[in-house]
């Protein structure tokens, strides 16, 4: 595979030395694209020799060849690391002041940008409008990590490991070079996959919440599956204990109402929706706008619940009504009772829901919720005969994966 990688002007370029062994080592064939201000941090002759190829930011070398359109029209996949601000901005607003910018704009296969910058620049509202904006024309953008930045700081806006943004790279490009195990390469290629993870928070006042023990775990191991089947993937994010994988389309949301939003926003061009979110099923009928204080002397307070919208119903009636081509993948969390085991109660569920797959867990204390381990049954809404997956909760989203793919291609085979 032919790659573009280029070097952004940043601290963090001198991990990239180590993603470019990781792609040469791969077999691929790198040109390395830093920028003038990325030469300060990492010289050329670093570049040369890790890629085995000449290196140059200008458009003025190598002008018979004319690599400021060459390049952009042969690479396979363009990666960008750290993407500063100032790239971000650049790539955004379509600007051609170098040979890396002249090559974005001249991109033919898919592009990849690992942001790192200082937190506040990374959450600046001009810095989060550029990313918006690539993201929309089908870029890229991962999301940085968390933890010491330059100086004493630490927080959101590090560069992702090498190996973080090689396996997202992959899997953007579709290949097998994964390190995500069980689902097939390329079974959802081409296909926009809609994940939600984690638990909802309900405010009863600015310090307190209703919620849930749902860590997220397993709903970024579905991600991480879906990236390495090839999926494009948009991630709905709520309270979760781990970090989502590298690669995906971000969005954070704290309530149920909130995920509701992002989730029919999501759906609405989305191949497969698989809402792997812990919901809470009520929320408090009012928000105090102070803390509730314990007042000696009275009663606690009552909470009156209204109940949340029905998420996943609703997007299985807003895709009936629409008659759109969509999987649609629900998860319940089951205990038994004296009105029945789990799968009987999921059974009800999956005909309540109308999904076309309902994941199963049998949950209680200590387990599912927060363990790396997982025991599932995948339910069939057309009749098909469930299907048990165990083990790692790595390998059981890729059980899962496995199946909506499969799933995909009988009811919604790509055109």
């Amino acid at each position: 595979m032919r790659i573009v990688l280029g070097v952004g002007g940043g601290i963090a370029a001198y991990k990239v030395a180590s993603l470019l062994r990781l792609f040469t080592e791969a077999g691929h064939k790198v040109t390395v694209i830093p920028t003038e201000a990325a030469t300060r941090f990492v010289g050329v002759a670093t570049w040369e020799a890790l890629s085995g190829n000449p290196v140059s930011n200008s458009v003025f070398d190598d002008v018979e060849k004319v690599n400021h359109v060459r390049l952009g029209h042969e690479a396979d996949l363009i990666v960008v690391a750290p993407a500063t601000a100032d790239l971000l901005a650049k790539a955004a607003t379509g600007q051609a002041g170098d040979l890396l910018t002249n090559t974005l704009l001249m991109a033919h296969g898919p592009v990849l940008f690992a942001p790192a910058m200082h937190t506040e620049m990374w959450q600046h509202a001009a810095t989060q409008a550029n990313v918006e904006t690539l993201r929309r024309r089908g870029v890229t953008v991962l999301e940085p990590a968390s933890g010491r930045l330059t100086g004493a700081d630490s927080g959101p806006g590090r560069l992702p490991e090498p190996e973080a943004i090689f396996a997202a790279a992959m899997a953007l490009a579709g290949t097998e070079s994964s390190p995500v195990q069980g689902s097939q390469s390329g079974l959802l290629a081409g296909r926009v996959v809609t994940i939600s993870a984690g638990g909802t928070r309900e405010a009863l006042d600015p310090v307190r919440f209703l919620g849930n023990r749902s860590s997220g775990k397993q709903g970024a191991a579905l991600a991480a599956a879906a990236l390495s089947a090839g999926a494009t993937v948009r991630f709905l994010a709520a309270h979760m204990d781990v970090e989502p994988p590298a690669g995906v389309e971000l969005v954070r949301v704290e309530s149920a109402l909130e995920l509701r939003e992002a989730a029919l926003k999501a759906a609405a061009d989305s191949d497969v929706v698989i809402m792997a979110a812990a919901v809470a099923d009520f929320r408090p009928a009012e928000v105090s706008d102070t803390k509730i204080k314990k007042v000696d002397g009275e009663d606690a307070p009552l909470v009156h619940l209204v109940r949340n919208p029905d998420i996943l119903h609703e997007l299985v009636e807003r895709r009936n009504a629409e008659g759109g081509k969509q999987l649609i993948v629900g998860f319940a969390a089951e205990t038994g009772d004296a009105q029945g085991d789990v799968l009987e109660h999921a059974t009800a569920k999956l005909k309540r829901k109308g999904c076309d797959l309902l994941v199963v867990n049998h949950v209680g204390i200590g387990r599912v919720f927060g363990q790396d381990d997982n025991s599932v049954v995948i339910l069939s809404g057309h009749g098909a005969e469930p299907e048990s997956a165990a083990g790692s909760k790595a390998d059981v989203a890729a059980a899962v994966i496995d199946r909506v793919g499969a799933e995909l291609a009988r009811v919604f085979p790509a055109v």
